[in-house]
């Protein structure tokens, strides 16, 4: 699969050489708050996870660098456990370079995977969990077309207390309702968006 154009990102294939970036926010606990990443992880363990992360994109687990739109790498971004048989996948998303958060491009990474997801792979839903506290986030998938479809009460133990997550979906005809054809056609433009 090429590159997936956004206006301010564009997704590429993971590759073994970003595993230098990916270690260093993996391990940065600022980054990990809002993630489900309890341990620290070794650089080992990460060239290997990249190494087969590398290997092939695929239905049931689609996995991308998020670069800006001059190469520079600030994230990682996927459609985990996809189901072909249902067409749906969960979204999960990680902008590591902290100078980039509040931006839009987060946003854009996930209206960019959607359109992958929903005019690409022909999928019908989309999901995520966001823990309660993430008010970026939740703010970020609601513009994006999800919607809240219940909480996961206490569900993870995380800096002395329990917190909810909060499950999120959205299926194509809404997030066509919301962005219109248009969305579909950005990364399919000559320019590219």
């Amino acid at each position: 699969m090429p590159a997936l154009e956004g206006k301010l990102v564009r997704l590429r294939a993971l590759e073994p050489s970003d595993a230098e970036r990916a270690y260093q926010w993996i391990n940065d606990q600022e980054v990990t708050q809002f993630l489900m990443a309890r341990y620290p992880w070794s650089i080992t363990a990460e060239k290997q996870f990249l190494e087969e992360a590398a290997k092939q994109n695929k239905y049931e687990e689609a996995r991308f660098a998020i670069d800006t739109r001059d190469g520079v790498h600030i994230g990682m971004c996927g459609l985990h456990r996809g189901r072909p048989e249902d067409r749906k996948a969960t979204l999960g998303i990680m902008i590591g370079e902290k100078s980039y958060w509040s931006k839009g491009h987060g946003t854009d990474a996930v209206m960019t995977l959607l359109r992958c997801a929903f005019h690409q792979l022909n999928m019908n839903r989309v999901d995520l969990h966001v823990f309660e506290f993430n008010q970026r986030a939740i703010a970020c998938y609601r513009k994006c077309g999800f919607v809240d479809e219940g909480r996961l009460r206490e569900e993870y133990f995380q800096g002395g207390r329990y917190w909810d997550l909060i499950a999120m979906g959205v299926l194509r005809r809404e997030f066509e309702a919301v962005h219109g054809e248009a969305a579909a056609t950005i990364a399919n433009s000559p320019a590219g968006g």
